[in-house]
């Protein structure tokens, strides 16, 4: 019952992760961090079997630490992404890992971008993501108000919607989200997204709208 989403603004990136670690009807902690930095630029958020997502993760961001120690240099988003994949694909056919993956970075030969990775090793570059069984309430409404020159306002916003609609809609009630934006400066966090915070979608009286969560995002 994992939970991550991203999409791409203007000159950055913004990722976030449910913030629960549980198995079956139990849940064993509510502040758990789901992303792991990758570089100076670049972060991972990753979901899936408990063992696999801490064994892979911590595979990966070591190995591209060693690179970085033996050339000098960090690999691009896009060549992190390759060798994450790579990664997976190899293991695909031996011992797969259930692991499923987003991982924003930011570059100043490629700008800004968003990658989308399965357990499959399947991969591309996106506009706006998400895993888990959040993603079938949420996609639409990223299809319907994301748009490439958001602000960091606009992103946060859009993301308290997406949490209404689940807090709505979904059975299971996600306690926190953890929020990080990723820009050419570095990697930021920001405040946790709690619940009680979530953004209420419902009509204000005379049925109209709440038009100071809508406005910000009509295209």
């Amino acid at each position: 019952m994992e939970f991550l989403i991203g999409f791409e603004g203007k000159d950055f990136v913004f990722l976030a992760s449910d913030t629960s670690a549980a198995r079956s009807i139990v849940m064993f902690k509510q502040d758990q961090d789901k992303m792991t930095p990758l570089g100076k630029n670049t972060m991972m958020a990753m979901c899936g079997e408990a063992g696999d997502v801490s064994q892979f993760s911590e595979y990966i961001q070591k190995n591209l630490q060693l690179y970085k120690i033996r050339n000098g240099y960090e690999l691009s988003t896009k060549g992190m992404m390759n060798f994450t994949r790579k990664a997976l694909a190899e293991a695909l056919r031996k011992n797969p890992y259930h692991v499923h993956t987003l991982m924003a970075g930011c570059d100043s030969t490629d700008g800004c971008s968003l990658y989308y990775l399965d357990y499959l090793s399947s991969s591309v570059k996106v506009p706006f993501a998400a895993h888990g069984y959040g993603a079938y309430f949420v996609l639409s409404l990223l299809d319907r108000w994301h748009k490439p020159d958001l602000t960091k306002d606009e992103a946060m916003i859009l993301l308290k919607k997406c949490m209404a609609e689940l807090k709505k809609r979904f059975i299971v009630t996600l306690p926190a989200m953890m929020v990080r934006i990723v820009d050419k400066n570095g990697i930021h966090t920001m405040p946790p997204l709690l619940e009680k915070d979530y953004v209420t979608m419902d009509t204000v009286q005379d049925g109209e709208p709440d038009r100071s969560i809508v406005r910000p995002l009509i295209l």
